[in-house]
């Protein structure tokens, strides 16, 4: 072989294929586990979620055991080890898929259109990928279901290269109790002390969101944090839904013909797609020039493109089509999100909403805000934000959202609220797609539509916010004007006392019956004379006030 034909094959680039594991494996930084510190952060996020689905989307009151403790501490060479569980009391793993559940990347239950709070299957298999390869050591999951005798825990590993769980060591034990749900404990290298602040807050604000919850959270200071379970009101769960029409592109299109089983496009129209009658789906084909009766196999055979892409291009802009439906979300509620923040900041003003839902590319969503005031609240030159989608805090990233965006262009001024105010907004996003920025989920994009949604949602609670300032300010100066007038009434009293009575008597006037019930009466009259303003339902008497005022005041001899 002569000199050139081997440089000509030095220079000839190699391929090869990469597993889906092995991708996140050298790009961990793509989910979320760039570094010590947000890695142990975003494992404790991972698992919690998943519990949370177990539990709550299935009706069940959740009950959540969060445990973070020092394993090895840090070395010159590497930062220290951790051993973090999550148990919940969910419907629990089924051993039958136990394996793969958490042992391949990219495996799921949340591959159906409905809302879940993760969305890649990848979150927990990632956080699995980083332990690892940081410690050489496998995930333990132990779980049982819901009705089973046995309890059963595999030690897993994750083949990096073939994308394929490996178990290590697998068994079961029978059941003594009624426990149902999953345990996943793990280790992995962070750093607790940078840690620590994210973590807490974001079991702070899991519990705010989901007061229905009991959570436990030990942490590697051996703190215990405890939220008792304040309510046992759940939302509603979400459920599975066909896709819309107007959310379709062409390679879903060309999946959902090669695995419908129906016989003509008229069928697969109204038993493939949400919101499709008989009537519409003729309709639609007529407009869009295609026999109903043709067979949808026959659109991805070879030669037949054209009309694939006819067919794609009329699902996104046929207007007839009805709006996607709502009923398959669940929003947390209004009840819900105000129970949750007077739980965590104690406030004198709450308020919640929940707008009716809209669309984006063919996907419902339902915004929710809530709005606190006073209370336990810090005062800041801008409102404290807490961001949720779908249920999850959104803690990282903050500025980059489209809710900072919206709460920062607000005049609050406009709303008799200071520059220094104890305010505190919660933007909550529930859908079937939620458009995040980045893999790392912590952002939401600048939806047009929904970005109008939140805009609209702050804006009418924070006209209520100022009705209720409004109205407390009035109820203060009212106030301050009983307060003065109040004073003088004892030493009125006593003045009216003895003027109605003879100059021979007067000795016997101080403190006599007479002063009482002049007293009575300058307390009716002024109690008469003005009007509070009522707030929330609330009114004070101004009775009240004047009396105590009156029992404070002492005169002089």
């Amino acid at each position: 072989m002569s000199a050139e034909t081997a440089n000509k094959m030095k220079m000839q680039e190699k391929y090869r294929e990469m597993s889906v594991a092995e991708f996140f494996a050298k790009n961990k930084e793509l989910s979320g586990f760039a570094n010590p510190t947000r890695a142990l952060y975003q494992t404790v996020r991972e698992l919690v979620e998943n519990s949370l689905d177990a539990t709550d989307s299935h009706n069940i009151l959740p009950e959540i055991k969060i445990s973070i403790k020092l394993s090895e501490p840090p070395s010159e060479n590497r930062p220290a080890r951790y051993t973090i569980s999550v148990e919940d009391n969910g419907v629990g793993v089924p051993p039958t898929v136990m394996a793969n559940a958490f042992g391949k990347v990219l495996y799921s239950s949340k591959y159906t259109i409905r809302q879940t709070r993760g969305m890649y299957g990848l979150g927990v298999k990632a956080a699995i990928l980083y332990s690892q390869m940081t410690t050489g050591q496998p995930v333990l999951v132990i779980s049982s279901t819901i009705g089973s005798d046995n309890v059963y825990y595999k030690k897993i590993m994750i083949d990096i290269k073939k994308n394929e769980p490996v178990i290590l060591e697998e068994g079961q034990i029978l059941k003594r109790s009624n426990w149902h749900g999953t345990k996943v404990i793990l280790n992995l290298e962070g750093d607790w002390s940078r840690a620590r602040s994210k973590t807490v807050e974001y079991v702070k604000r899991t519990a705010l969101i989901a007061p229905y919850a009991e959570i436990f959270f030990e942490t590697p200071d051996g703190e215990l944090y405890y939220f008792p379970r304040v309510t046992k009101k759940m939302p509603k769960p979400p459920m599975e839904s066909k896709p819309h029409p107007h959310g379709i592109d062409i390679e879903q299109l060309k999946i959902m013909i090669s695995s419908t089983k129906t016989k003509n496009l008229q069928e697969f129209m109204t038993q493939e797609f949400q919101s499709v009658g008989d009537t519409t789906a003729r309709r639609f084909l007529d407009t869009v020039g295609i026999d109903p009766s043709l067979d949808p196999k026959r659109l991805i055979s070879r030669g037949n493109s054209k009309l694939l892409h006819r067919l794609a291009s009329g699902l996104k802009t046929f207007g007839e089509f009805r709006p996607p439906k709502s009923d398959y979300l669940s929003p947390i509620g209004e009840e819900l999100i105000e129970v949750g923040l007077k739980r965590l900041f104690n406030p004198e003003w709450v308020k919640a909403v929940t707008r009716r839902a809209r669309t984006y590319e063919g996907h419902p969503f339902i915004v929710e805000v809530g709005i606190a005031y006073g209370g336990n609240i810090p005062t800041s030159d801008v409102p404290m934000l807490l961001r949720y989608a779908n249920k999850i805090p959104l803690l990282y990233e903050e500025k980059e959202d489209v809710s900072y965006k919206i709460i920062s262009s607000i005049n609050w001024k406009l709303y008799n609220l200071e520059n220094q105010m104890p305010l505190v907004v919660l933007v909550h996003v529930a859908s079937t797609k939620i458009p995040y920025k980045g893999v790392g989920k912590e952002s939401l994009s600048e939806v047009v539509e929904l970005e109008s949604e939140i805009k609209n949602a702050v804006q009418e609670i924070a006209r209520s916010l100022r009705l209720y300032l409004s109205k407390k300010r009035s109820e203060e100066t009212i106030k301050e004007k009983i307060v003065t007038i109040s004073k003088y009434i004892p030493e009125l009293a006593r003045s009216l006392s003895i003027l109605s009575t003879h100059p021979k008597d007067w000795k016997g006037v101080k403190g006599n019956s007479k002063d009482k019930i002049i007293i009575e009466n300058l307390v009716k009259i002024v109690s008469k004379s003005v009007e509070l303003p009522k707030i929330d339902g609330r009114e004070e008497e101004p009775e009240k006030i004047v009396k105590s005022v009156i029992s404070n005041v002492k005169l002089e001899e």
